[in-house]
């Protein structure tokens, strides 16, 4: 424990290779990330990357600040600029291996840098990083949220990412993580995450005014005893309660050994006994949980147990978005005893303490992926004691709000679509004669030949005007469920394989359901694409969110070009991150 307060930064104590990116033991009790806050319109810090080998061979990343504090939530208000001075401080942790033969099959890297210019290196190698600021509308070129040639070494000085948080932006809960083609797995398995908080959610509804807030962000990581077999104590939800929530279809039963191990604020939960991470709370009291699924490829399908009795949340806002913002029609809360989190996803929504006496159980339901998916089964996550001498936690949301502005645009459910378009997901083995052979995964545009995303390429898949909204239709035509997200923007789910849902709120990451084999056609969703925001001119991509798939080449780009070239509405931001 020692090294894990270290690495927080509550001690000083000098941090050796072994404990750079040290952990927590099992059934800890939690402790929320530490805080960066921004001062005068400003949050300027310096931000390192690090890796460790464990003598188990499995690879550990995090993000330090200069005095220790291990992957900071970064907390902003609209309008505020973000500087990062970011430092990669990465080892090859296998120099055994060429990095050529390390990428899954199929996916297309640079492995040699191109040119002396990071803003234009493009080289992708294990020991290459950079940063995407998921959810946030911000112009995709560098020094923002370029993913596509921004390349950092380990050589080179410290990077600069500025980045001004548009005035609009809606408040909620973001992140931030790697985004290097190839390699974003690895280095988002190993840890390299954190969250992004841009404040004035209360300002939504007014009865989050004044509730404490929490910070619980759950990666996956790779099994802790592999070999052990499944648990006889695992927790159970009946069929009944593994209902269709209009993300996944939850019918798995449950059991068995998962894919990865799953933390919360990094305390692990390992298989077989899934020992959860402890918090108290006071009881009956309120409190706003921002969550995010910061995992590189497990489901989530969150439940609030007191016994099996699951209790209602209420969910607010999603993937950074209140649930009424920009003239939604959506109620501002809606209470449900369940929440699906894709990989990438979050949500926040209010909890209750349990009574007094009693405890509660935070689990992850089994998400049913498909015949060729992973098995995520049912497992607990963190025990809730009620104690009245709880400690309260660190954040608290303002008493009093003034409430949001009224919207500049209509809401997009409103706007009629000026394109429909396409899209479709599917994998295939490298040999067509041998289904053991690794995958090769694709995105691709209907009436396209699909191929894997090529990072070598400047031409776009899509081109799309700035100010239109078009509707996208995403098929899936493999056997495992996956996961859509675009960057930059949001968007509206309309319909689930034709059949309307009653969303009228945004995301901006989705279950597509899995084909079965014996379906009549694909499985799809129908995405209402908002592309109507100034700050989106520029080339960005679209992708699967289980990481696996989209380092295995299940991506696209897409390149948003002004209105009007000729007298095209200016970003809010100026290019190349300029304040």
């Amino acid at each position: 424990m020692t090294a894990w307060l270290a690495a927080a930064g509550v001690q000083d104590a000098p941090r050796t290779q072994q404990d750079v990116c040290a952990r927590p033991e099992p059934g800890s009790a939690i402790e929320e990330p530490g805080e960066l806050r921004s001062r005068d319109g400003v949050l300027e810090t310096d931000l390192t990357i690090h890796d460790q080998k464990l003598p188990d061979g499995t690879s550990r990343y995090c993000y330090l600040t200069p005095n220790g504090k291990p992957s900071p939530t970064l907390r902003l208000k609209p309008g505020d600029q973000l500087v990062i001075h970011f430092k990669n401080d990465l080892v090859d942790l296998d120099t055994t291996t060429p990095a050529i033969d390390r990428p899954l099959a199929g996916a297309p890297i640079c492995t040699t840098r191109k040119q002396a210019d990071v803003c234009e290196s493009g080289a992708m190698t294990p020991i290459s990083t950079n940063l995407h600021f998921h959810g946030l509308t911000v112009p995709p070129v560098c020094h923002q949220d370029d993913v596509l040639k921004t390349s950092i070494q380990p050589d080179d000085a410290p990077f600069d990412y500025r980045l001004r948080i548009p005035d609009d932006a809606a408040p909620g809960l973001y992140w931030y993580h790697p985004h290097l083609h190839g390699f974003s797995k690895t280095q988002v398995l190993g840890g390299a995450s954190g969250a992004i908080i841009i404040e004035g959610i209360e300002r939504a509804d007014p009865q989050l005014a004044g509730l404490p807030e929490r910070v619980l962000v759950i990666r996956d990581q790779d099994l802790v005893n592999p070999d052990a077999p499944p648990s006889k104590f695992e927790p159970v939800m009946t069929k009944s309660q593994l209902d269709s929530d209009g993300d996944v279809a939850n019918s798995g039963t449950g059991f068995g050994k998962p894919s990865k191990d799953l933390s919360i604020n990094f305390v692990p939960v390992p298989y077989p006994n899934y020992p959860p991470a402890r918090l108290t709370m006071k009881p009956g009291e309120r409190q706003l949980w921002r969550v995010l699924n910061a995992s590189a490829i497990t489901y989530l399908n969150l439940a609030l147990l007191i016994g099996r009795a699951p209790q209602q949340i209420g969910i607010v806002g999603l993937d950074g978005v209140p649930l009424q913002f920009q003239g939604s029609p959506s109620p501002s809360v809606q209470w449900l005893n369940h929440i699906g989190l894709p990989p990438g996803s979050r949500a926040e929504f209010i909890v209750e303490g349990p009574p007094a006496g009693s405890s509660a159980l935070l689990v992850t339901r089994a998400v049913d992926t498909g015949p060729a998916g992973e098995n995520d089964p049912n497992r607990a996550l963190m025990t809730v004691t009620a104690s009245a001498n709880a400690d309260e936690p660190q954040s608290t949301l303002p008493a009093h709000a003034e409430p949001l502005p009224r919207p500049e645009r209509p809401w997009v459910g409103n706007v009629a679509p000026v394109h429909v378009r396409k899209l479709f997901f599917s994998e295939q083995p490298e040999n067509p004669n041998d289904p053991n052979s690794p995958t090769k995964f694709f995105m691709t545009l209907e009436g396209e030949t699909p191929k894997p995303f090529d990072p070598q390429s400047d031409v776009p898949d899509i081109t799309v005007r700035q100010g239109d909204v078009e509707d996208w239709i995403i098929e899936n035509r493999s056997m495992e469920l996956h996961d859509f997200h675009i960057h930059q923007l949001h968007f509206q789910l309309l319909d689930w394989s034709g059949v309307a849902v009653n969303e009228p709120f945004l995301r901006d990451t989705v279950n597509v359901p899995y084909y079965n084999g014996r379906m009549l056609k694909y499985p799809s969703v129908r995405l209402r694409m908002d592309f109507r925001d100034p700050n989106i001119v520029g080339t960005f991509v679209y992708h699967c969110h289980v990481l696996e798939h989209e380092d295995g080449g299940m991506m696209g780009r897409i390149k948003v070009v002004p209105r009007d070239t000729a007298s095209s509405t200016k970003p809010t931001n100026h290019q190349k991150g300029e304040l």
